[in-house]
């Protein structure tokens, strides 16, 4: 989580100063400590690189959504196929269900709506097959997340 606060602070930071570094630090530092009694059974990273992958995996499929959004908004609006999805669910630890639910909202083109008895629900701007989309969510997010969280 420190390292997460750290380079997103450098991300965000105007010019990566001395300065920005050490208050990047201080952030990454405290923060965790701060918020630590709000996440008494957060689960542990299990496989550092996996999550790293995710990451990345997830960073390049937001810039490819936004792009395919934008297409298909601005095409003709009768084209587009709306759906919700039931997602089902093997992860069974909250925290990380939670985390796939937003992972699936920051992609662009889709929304996670709610997760309950191990079914996460999906509203997507435009599906073609739901159990492909299903099956994409299932293979592209939440096996890398069981795997990077052991759950």
């Amino acid at each position: 989580l420190s390292l997460l606060i750290l380079g997103l602070w450098l991300v965000l930071a105007p010019a990566p100063t001395l300065g920005q570094i050490l208050i990047g630090v201080s952030l990454a530092l405290v923060l965790p400590w701060l918020t630590r009694g709000f996440w008494p059974d957060r689960p542990r990273l299990a496989d550092p690189i996996a999550a790293l992958l995710l990451t990345l995996r997830v960073l390049a499929d937001i810039v490819v959504a936004n792009l395919e959004v934008a297409r298909r908004v601005l095409g003709p609006v009768g084209q587009l196929r709306p759906a919700f999805l039931e997602v089902p669910l093997d992860i069974r630890d909250p925290f990380v269900a939670s985390l796939l639910g937003s992972i699936v909202s920051l992609t662009p083109g889709t929304v996670s709506i709610d997760i309950e008895d191990g079914v996460l629900l999906v509203h997507a701007l435009h599906v073609t097959d739901a159990d492909a989309a299903i099956a994409e969510i299932k293979t592209r997010y939440e096996t890398p997340l069981r795997k990077a969280f052991a759950c």
